[in-house]
């Protein structure tokens, strides 16, 4: 029995039903090389053929700028899985992608304090 508010891929008591990799086709790397803070946008080409749900998923998350991470998280899937999905909408040209600008290294104090406070708000 699907929980309140999921898709049917969700399972109250089982979790997920159908297992990350076959969303991937079990393919483990993108085309094209994505960081988790890569912007990735919709740019309006439908794309043509059969892509799958969760395409169509993150196609639909993709409206605004976000980044490879968030689409993760909104999905409910491995970055890994995710960035193989993006890659197919990169590759059939329904999304565009820009790599992250570091205004700061990845280990500056500052910045992962304000990472720690945005994920406190989220709890």
């Amino acid at each position: 029995m699907a929980a309140a508010g999921d898709d049917p891929w969700l399972d109250e008591a089982a979790g997920r039903l159908v297992r990350p990799f076959t969303v991937s086709n079990g393919r483990t790397e993108p085309s094209i090389a994505l960081d988790l803070m890569s912007q990735v946008m919709a740019t309006g080409v439908t794309p043509l053929g059969y892509l799958g749900p969760e395409h169509a998923q993150a196609l639909d998350l993709c409206r605004a700028p976000v980044s490879v991470a968030e689409v993760a998280a909104q999905l409910r899937l491995p970055a890994v899985v995710t960035k193989v999905l993006l890659s197919d909408l990169v590759d059939c040209g329904a999304l565009t992608t820009k790599p992250p600008a570091y205004h700061h290294t990845p280990t500056d104090r500052s910045l992962l304090e304000a990472v720690l406070d945005g994920l406190r708000r989220q709890l």
